[in-house]
């Protein structure tokens, strides 16, 4: 099994095909990662695009990728943290990985569109927006050792 960063899960999620359509589940109140509900966003990603790097400073992330693929990369620099200086890599995606990636307030994340054609995210946030709550780094710098995408 991988090894997660702190504070870090992969929750599996089902898919119910039907004749109809199917159904995607995303979060429920009573699972042990929910940490309250803030807002629900979409974001979509180009392939081949990167946005990123991101902390957030009180958000807990709930990532769910209903359509396309995205490579996740989460990096730990809380040096309390028993994983610090680790990166976890994820990729997500109903073909091949429908899982919730939730990640807690601290970390730095990064992500890339890899599917050929539209790549969604679903962010179920713990809190609202708020801009005073997040930095920003770009993808070369010098607190983040650099990542071969």
């Amino acid at each position: 099994m991988e090894s997660l960063i702190e504070g870090v899960f992969l929750s599996d999620l089902k898919i119910i095909a039907t004749d109809n359509g199917s159904v995607f589940h995303g979060i429920k109140a009573n699972e042990n990662t929910y940490m309250g509900f803030g807002e629900a966003y979409f974001s979509s990603i180009v392939s081949g695009k990167i946005k990123g790097w991101k902390q957030h400073l009180k958000m807990t992330l709930n990532l769910i990728v209903p359509a396309g693929a995205i490579r996740f990369v989460i990096f730990d620099d809380r040096p309390t943290s028993t994983t610090y200086k680790s990166f976890n890599e994820f990729c997500l995606g109903p073909e091949i990985k429908y899982k919730r990636l939730t990640v807690p307030p601290g970390v730095w994340m990064a992500f890339q569109g890899i599917g050929k054609d539209l790549n969604l995210l679903l962010n179920i946030a713990s809190i609202p927006h708020d801009p005073g709550e997040v930095l920003q780094l770009p993808l070369e710098n010098e607190q983040i050792p650099n990542y071969n995408w």
